[in-house]
């Protein structure tokens, strides 16, 4: 279905055509450009279109150029404005339009993998899964005036993260341009995308009566930690009801008052057999789901699975440039950390289509995304000069079904042993430091002789 001039780079890194043929479906400019002028309320585009701006943006975020400047020079020949119109258009991106970016463009990729057959597998069949976090953007350079005399950290804002823990995507973004914001101020507008028959699964900032009360409302499903200041009436004891690998578990029923209004809900409570990093040793967990589709266990292991967003802005955060402390300006910088999440789902997909091949479990325990994304940016410059952009465009055009045939045949030509992760041994106790302040530097090789010796002798 490929030309012929794809076959050297299908052979030699199939890896790198999967994601860059992915980049080309998900960021054609028609559609880039249409999402622009459906959600921009206040910008235009004129001289430097929004696909140009996610063109230059995704370069810089998958690390193939080291700056938003480089990107700029590198496709200046196509570019009519200056570096500074650049910036300037890119300072005032408005966050209705990164929110639409990560939705329309999670959307397209969902679509994939389900016909993929590459989703994981549904731990409550009938419900659909959702995981909500919050996460505040890294600090900035002090490039702006306003900021330039402060010695504290300016930070550019935060953001409310939903992710599908089956796809494995980030599906939606709440951004917020002021970092010093409450989450909760942001829970209106993330309780309106809540719909019937969804299972929402937080932490305990998200455990307020009002947050609960809109989610059950809705004919949805929570899975929150209890916090502490959330108040509620015991309808009966607590009661034994079985244990899992970390820590016995108990069960009762509670009621929660909002407004005059109750909601009865279940109150998970794990007695762990080890403290977690915070030295506690207890989770409390509330739940509407009934107790016929999800016993005591089934909300534990439930809200376990919340840390799977967690690791996702690990991974964001360590293998993609998303968070640019050159953009100081703040809906700047939430475009950049949207187009960072946008394209981890580009990689979630491409690990849907090796899983739909080689198996999902396999792929989702033994893969490195360090190496994934590796090969791509080390790939990807030689590539795109040996094909010519008008080549890429195929991809455009090729039906879901199509699509998903090229991806899987990329993917059934990967060598998976070339992306394994590195598994680490057991660590080792390290043996205090000598320290002699009267020799500051020492001999690698009379270090090594004594070691030497010392180990000949025993």
């Amino acid at each position: 279905m490929l030309s012929a001039i794809f076959e050297q780079f299908v052979q030699e890194s199939p890896i790198s055509v999967m994601a860059r043929g992915l980049m080309e479906r998900v960021f054609a400019p028609e559609i880039m450009d249409k999402l622009f002028e459906t959600h921009a309320k206040v910008q235009y585009q004129q001289d430097l279109l929004f696909s140009s701006q996610v063109d230059l943006m995704s370069l810089v975020v998958c690390g193939i150029q080291k700056s938003v400047h480089a990107a700029y020079k590198a496709r200046a020949a196509n570019l009519i404005v200056s570096s500074t119109a650049l910036y300037k258009k890119l300072s005032g991106v408005e966050l209705g339009v990164s929110q639409a970016l990560v939705r329309q463009t999670a959307s397209q990729l969902q679509l994939l993998i389900q016909k993929m057959a590459g989703e994981q597998p549904n731990p409550l069949p009938g419900y659909q899964h959702r995981i909500v976090d919050g996460t505040c953007l890294g600090a900035t350079d002090h490039r702006l005036d306003a900021i330039r005399l402060f010695a504290a950290k300016a930070l550019p804002g935060k953001a409310i993260v939903v992710s599908d823990p089956l796809s494995k995507l980030v599906i939606d973004i709440f951004p917020c341009v002021d970092a010093h914001a409450q989450e909760r101020s942001l829970f209106d507008d993330v309780l309106l995308s809540v719909k019937a028959n969804e299972v929402w699964n937080g932490d305990r900032n998200f455990c307020t009566a009002k947050f609960l009360f809109r989610i059950a409302n809705q004919q949805a499903f929570f899975v929150v930690r209890q916090h502490g200041s959330l108040g509620y009436q015991q309808l009966s004891q607590l009661k034994a009801v079985g244990h899992t690998d970390t820590g016995n578990l108990f069960e009762q029923e509670i009621e929660i008052n909002y407004d005059g209004n109750l909601l009865k809900s279940r109150r998970i409570l794990l007695k762990l057999f080890k403290p977690t990093r915070d030295k506690e040793w207890e989770i409390a967990i509330l739940t509407n789901l009934p107790s016929h589709d999800a016993d005591a266990a089934k909300i534990a292991e439930l809200y376990r699975n919340r840390w799977s967003l967690e690791t996702l802005f690990q991974t964001v955060t360590e293998n993609f440039h998303g968070e640019i402390q050159t953009l100081a300006y703040p809906k700047a910088a939430l475009f950049s950390f949207s187009m960072a999440l946008t394209t981890y789902n580009i990689l979630a997909t491409l690990k849907a289509a090796l899983g739909s091949v080689h198996g999902v479990g396999k792929i989702d325990a033994s893969l490195s995304d360090f190496y994934l994304v590796d090969e791509i940016t080390g790939t990807y410059r030689g590539m795109m000069i040996a094909i010519p952009a008008v080549h890429w465009q195929a991809f455009e055009t090729f039906s879901l079904e199509q699509m998903v045939l090229v991806l899987q045949d990329l993917a059934a030509r990967v060598e998976l042993k070339c992306f394994l992760k590195a598994i680490r041994g057991v660590k080792k106790k390290r043996e205090p430091l000598i320290v002699d302040s009267k020799h500051r530097h020492v001999s690698t090789a009379r270090l090594l002789d004594t070691h030497q010796n010392t180990q000949n002798k025993s």
